[in-house]
């Protein structure tokens, strides 16, 4: 689930638009595109509207031009964001006197800048390395051919030049046309702003006139990617800069008043249209650097990012991994200066360095916590954790690495009996902070209720190679005396009790291997529905569903085959979600859950079945919207389902993984439930290359019934 949500773009990038458009609306269209090209004429019918609004004039005394960007948007944005490298290379010249050259360097210098902008985001969100999908370039008046600043400044046309765009290069034309524009930014060298400080009401009127033509070219194109019914746009000048949203339903603008467009254009702007404006703020220093982390250039940041979404797709790298980042950023920092209370100043801590790396050495509790307060439990690579499993006795695991974006609650680690393999280990929340802390919560899920959920397909006899195994759980052993007054409770040491989940196997979240490799083949994805429609399989015979599959929740394990080769293995993991009984509720992830628990918060038996068919979309490269709300992911579901374009767009990889695709279309909130030995079958015989090569997905019978095993969902006491 993405991070950022509150005012995502209202698009479904990968999709094809929601309405078709008939030919006499596309003539119309055509025709209004043809006629609109007065902006005086324009700002007359909607500058007294427009200064209304401004001024809370509307009938409810409102201003009904709100940012469409709260803070909290923003804030994760730049926590996203710390240590990017964006860099401005050519800066903004601020003077007073206005003259043709200094006009030039502003242009060439808010060009860079939004290359700064794009090369930054689309390095940190989408790809490492590659081409860029996007560049920057120059449109003289509406409907004209793009160009480049330098360009533009050789042929002595800046003048003309009414803004820069930015527009996408994956479309296969050469020459860039008005809907290939991703986003429009209205640069003005001369101050635009009002007695108050505010947008004028001629520079909100002529962003209009322009998002207008964005959004008509875009019902017009043959490209059929990107919904055409939402467009950011930027407002800047040498100093400072603002954002505009404009969208509505074109399909609404009433194309018989033909011989007024511009009446009927201002009458469905005022009705139809909703306009977000966020506050100007500063953007360049008097140096001419851009103000990378202050709420001005954020504000840019963030609405290139959702632009960037709207035509690629969501991000490989979501906005919660990267904040996750500044947590490990953050506990590098507690490590290097400890925080003195009472002289309230920062004084530097050197850690000691009295062994060497690699050597065993047994964590000291003064290590894990200071001034006698309950932090997070920290662990480093080469930590040894002493665990005290109530099956297995005493076990000691030492840390390898941190997982996640470094979070401290999930490390891979390797078991001091059997060093050779590495394993997942999850720290859990101390059982005295699960109530204050929504954080401390999911760790629950993670640990406690994970474990329990894996007790039960064990002691069910469930046993399959693509399920993750228990190899250790208990409770942290730390060091010094421990005075707990019996085996189930606890001392006053803020570690004491703290749970610990150790499982097998370790692997590469599926999310981590298509930001790295990008799409999957045929056979890889094949594979990859086969596996977790063999670990679903084996699991429902305990009556069990998972409830949270998602790209983060599949791993991918390297086995070795013989000397030489290797194969690939895909593992479902993080079961703490998984429904047990009806009173269970599953996660909801606004990407990947199924329609029936977005819309009821319960699971159909084919609700897992359906994330898998949105995981197969995903790594055969398919685009998903980047949702904000329940309602707006039921509507791409709807839309997507409706028109087959999931199952097209999976057709292309492979005609099985459409099938497949296609019935689980014809049981989505049905109470049908799945048959897994069919297509276990068809699939293994696609990876195989026989129906009777290989007993992968054989199971032990059930021996056990679910009822013998526990009696309800939730973790034991601790």
């Amino acid at each position: 689930m993405a991070v950022i949500s509150a005012s995502t773009v209202s698009g479904t990038s990968g999709l094809s638009k929601i309405l078709p458009i008939s030919r006499r609306v596309l003539k119309g269209l055509k025709k209004y595109g043809r006629k609109l090209v007065d902006l005086e004429l324009f700002t007359q019918y909607l500058e007294e509207w427009v200064l209304e609004n401004l001024n809370g004039d509307s009938a409810d005394g409102m201003q009904s031009f709100r940012s469409p960007f709260t803070t909290d948007e923003l804030c994760k944005l730049d926590l996203a964001l710390e240590g990017v490298p964006f860099q401005q290379l050519v800066r903004m010249p601020i003077f007073s006197d206005i003259s043709d050259e200094l006009i030039e360097d502003q242009y060439l210098a808010a060009e860079d800048f939004l290359h700064a902008v794009i090369i930054g985001l689309w390095r940190t969100f989408w790809h490492k390395s590659g081409p860029l999908p996007l560049c920057v370039s120059c449109p003289s008046h509406v409907g004209s051919k793009f160009s480049s600043v330098e360009k533009a400044i050789s042929r002595g046309r800046l003048r003309e030049m009414r803004g820069l765009a930015l527009v996408s290069k994956t479309v296969t034309d050469s020459r860039f046309k008005w809907d290939h524009m991703v986003e429009f930014a209205l640069f003005k060298p001369e101050v635009f702003l009002d007695n108050d400080s505010r947008l004028s009401v001629g520079t909100i009127c002529e962003a209009l006139f322009y998002g207008f033509h964005i959004l008509v070219s875009r019902s017009l194109s043959k490209i059929s990617s990107v919904n055409s019914d939402s467009v950011f746009l930027l407002v800047l000048d040498s100093k400072c800069g603002a954002v505009m949203k404009f969208s509505g339903d074109i399909g609404k603008l009433d194309l018989l008043n033909s011989s007024d467009p511009y009446l009927s254009v201002a009458e469905w702007i005022k009705t139809y249209a909703e306009i977000g404006i966020t506050p100007v703020e500063p953007i360049w220093n008097r140096l001419g650097n851009p103000n990378w982390g202050d709420i001005g250039t954020l504000q840019v940041l963030l609405a290139t990012f959702y632009s960037i979404a709207q035509w690629n797709g969501p991000p490989r790298k979501s906005v919660a991994s990267l904040i996750s980042d500044h947590s490990l950023r953050l506990q590098k920092r507690r490590t290097e200066c400890c925080i003195i209370d009472t002289e309230n100043a920062l004084v530097p801590y050197h850690a000691a360095t009295d062994y060497q790396a690699g050597e065993i050495v047994e964590l000291d509790h003064n290590e894990l916590y200071s001034n006698g307060q309950s932090s997070r439990l920290r662990l480093r690579c080469g930590d040894i954790l002493v665990l005290d499993d109530p099956q297995q006795g005493q076990k000691s695991f030492q840390i390898h690495e941190s997982l996640v974006g470094g979070n401290y609650y999930l490390y891979s680690a390797v078991c001091l009996d059997h060093p050779s393999q590495l394993l997942t280990l999850y720290v859990g929340a101390h059982p005295s902070r699960l109530e204050p802390s929504l954080e401390d919560m999911s760790l629950w899920y993670q640990v406690q209720r994970q474990t329990k959920v894996l007790n039960i397909l064990r002691n069910q006899g469930i046993l399959s190679k693509y399920l993750p195994e228990i190899v250790a759980s208990g409770r942290i052993l730390h060091s010094g005396p421990c005075n707990k007054e019996s085996p189930g409770g606890r001392c006053d040491h803020p570690w004491c009790g703290t749970p610990i989940l150790v499982t097998s196997p370790r692997g590469e979240p599926l999310s981590s291997v298509a930001a790295n490799e990008g799409s999957f083949s045929a056979d890889e994805a094949t594979r990859l529905c086969r596996d977790c429609l063999a670990a679903l399989r084996s699991a429902a015979m305990a009556n069990v569903q998972h409830g949270d599959i998602c790209p983060e929740n599949i791993i991918r394990v390297v086995e070795k085959q013989g000397v030489r080769s290797k194969a690939s293995m895909y593992v479902p993991i993080s079961w703490g979600r998984a429904v047990l009984e009806d009173r269970d509720s599953p996660a909801i992830n606004l990407q990947f859950s199924s329609s029936h628990a977005l819309q009821h918060g319960k699971l159909c038996p084919s609700s897992d079945a359906e994330s898998i068919v949105y995981i197969l979309y995903f790594i055969c490269g398919g685009t998903m919207s980047l949702q904000d709300s329940i309602e707006s992911a039921l509507q791409w579901r709807e839309r997507s389902w409706a028109k087959r374009l999931i199952q097209q767009h999976i057709g292309q990889v492979s005609a099985l993984l459409k099938a497949f695709a296609d019935y689980v279309d014809s049981l989505c909130g049905t109470p049908y439930p799945v048959d897994y030995d069919i297509w276990l079958k068809r699939l293994n015989k696609a990876v195989e290359g026989s129906a009777d090569k290989g007993k992968g997905i054989e199971e032990v019978p059930i021996t056990l019934r679910l009822e013998d095993a526990a009696g309800s969902s939730g973790a034991s006491g601790p």
